[in-house]
This record gives C-alpha cells, structure tokens and sequence, in this order.
C-alpha cells in the first residue's frame, strides 16, 4: 500500500514509527509548532513552520485568543493548507502548541488532523531524521485558504459563566496547583473559576518515553476521579491556551465533549465581574 493510502485514515495520535514511511506523501502536512531557531537548527524533512505566535491573537487582556480571520487565513495560507491535505502537528515542548493547532483546524473546520507523539523530543531521542531549514528543499505552494470558523469548540467568557451552575458542565484547568490555588500571582485576580477542577497540562506526558502522552486510559481514570467524566460537557483552560491546548488534545482523543475557553485565566482573572475561588 503506498503512503498516499495510508494517509486517509491515520489516527489523530500517530507514533514516530507510523510517521516514518508518510514523509514522502503529497496528502500530508507536517507542520511543525515552534520557534524559527529551533525549526532552522533541525526539524523533520517536509516539514513547515508556524511559529506559536502566529496561532493567538497577542492583544492584552487576552493575549491567547483565537486570531482574527485575516491572519488565520494569512497563516493557512502561506503553509499550502488544502481540505484534502491530513496535517500531522508537532512541537518541541510535549504537545501543547501541537494541541492548540489541532484545535484551531477544528475550529476552521479542517478535521484530518494528527499529532505526533511526543513530538521533536521522541523524533530526535530515538534516532529518526532530521533537516536544517537551509538543506531544506521540500516546500509546499501557497494556497489561498478561505477561512470559515466553526464556534463549537469555542467557550466565551459568557459560556463559563453560564456553566458554573451547570451540574452537566465542568471545567479543566490544565495550570499548575499554584496557579489553581491562587498563590502563583499571574493577573489582577486569582485562583480557579468556581467548581473547576484541576489537573496539570505537564501530568499529561510521559518524561520516561520523551514526552509522549501517558496511556490514554491512565489520564482517563484520572480525569473521572476528579469528576471528568464523559457524560459532561468539558470546558478546558489554562493562562493563554497553550497548555490548554495539550488538554483539549487528550480530550478529544479519549472522546469527549470538549471545547476551549481561548479567553483563559487572562481574560477571567483581569474581568472585573468574574467571580474565582482559591
């Protein structure tokens, strides 16, 4: 079978291995989430770049907001997206600004979409190719790549606000205990959004097989004793959604009802009215 029928129906947590004989196939996108030094000192052949600025908005209060039309459209753009192409998502950092381009492709509605496990850090540790952007020969045309954005996956402040006296709702605040508890100082306010529960974005990897995500049914029983369960709506957070991005990642991996609250903790800590527990 070649590549090309491979690629229409990868999983959307592919392994290193599986990735291997994909590299020479014109249906993948592999797009690599991550700095330019990094991306130029070494990165997987065919691969292009979006630079995590380039997936936010960067305007104060709410810096990780979802980036206006023009600009998704001018990004999408310029790495040759198309609807028939399946992107395979990596970062350097175990998955976070992976995660929060896979969530932005649900947003535009782009749906075939992988990410790589582990990403740079199992690729590099275990041996497998790499390029510098100089020797790098494998670029993609430029689309003109229309944007259209699907909210569903989209919580608004007024959506968490909403869900606070929602037994069928929950949130998940992927920051770390100090940041849940109030104690790390990140905002005007601070704390946890009432009834959210916590469980840290870094809990997620797996340091022993670089940075791959822990088995999926491990996270999932962590997940329902602190009362994410599958038959609740999930709202997933963290400062900026970038770590939130690796939860709303494992999230629809396990198959949940999840959405992001792009706004995050600096958007909710910096409004005057929301209220916040510690």
């Amino acid at each position: 079978m070649s590549p090309d029928s491979h690629s229409a129906a990868l999983p959307l947590i592919i392994e290193p291995e599986a990735l291997l004989p994909l590299l020479s196939s014109d249906q993948i996108l592999l797009v690599a989430v991550c700095s330019e030094a990094v991306f130029s000192a070494q990165h997987i052949p065919g691969s292009v770049l979006i630079e995590p600025a380039e997936l936010v908005c960067g305007s104060k209060p709410a810096p990780g907001k979802l980036p206006d039309s023009e600009q998704l459209k001018r990004v999408f753009s310029r790495i040759g997206l198309q609807a028939d192409k399946h992107v395979i998502a990596y970062d350097d950092e175990g998955g976070g600004w992976a995660g929060r381009l896979i969530w932005t492709l649900d947003v535009l509605g782009h749906n075939r979409a992988s990410y790589l496990n582990g990403g740079l850090v199992a690729w590099l540790q275990e041996g497998h190719p790499v390029i510098a952007a100089e020797s790098d020969a494998a670029l993609h045309s430029p689309t003109d790549y229309a944007v259209n954005i699907d909210r569903r996956v989209i919580a608004s402040l007024e959506d968490v606000v909403a869900q606070i006296e929602d037994n069928g709702s929950i949130v998940w605040d992927a920051r770390n205990a100090e940041e849940f508890a109030g104690t790390r100082i990140t905002a005007p306010k601070n704390g946890h959004i009432p009834g959210a529960v916590n469980l840290d974005w870094l809990d997620l990897m797996d340091r022993s097989r670089n940075l791959r995500l822990r088995p999926l049914d491990q996270i999932q029983t962590a997940m329902e004793a602190l009362g994410i369960s599958k038959d609740k709506s999930v709202i997933t957070h963290c400062q900026t959604h970038h770590r939130s991005g690796l939860s709303y990642l494992v999230g629809k991996a396990l198959g949940y009802n999840i959405k992001a609250y792009d706004g995050s903790w600096s958007e909710w800590g910096n409004h005057p009215d929301t209220p916040v527990e510690t």
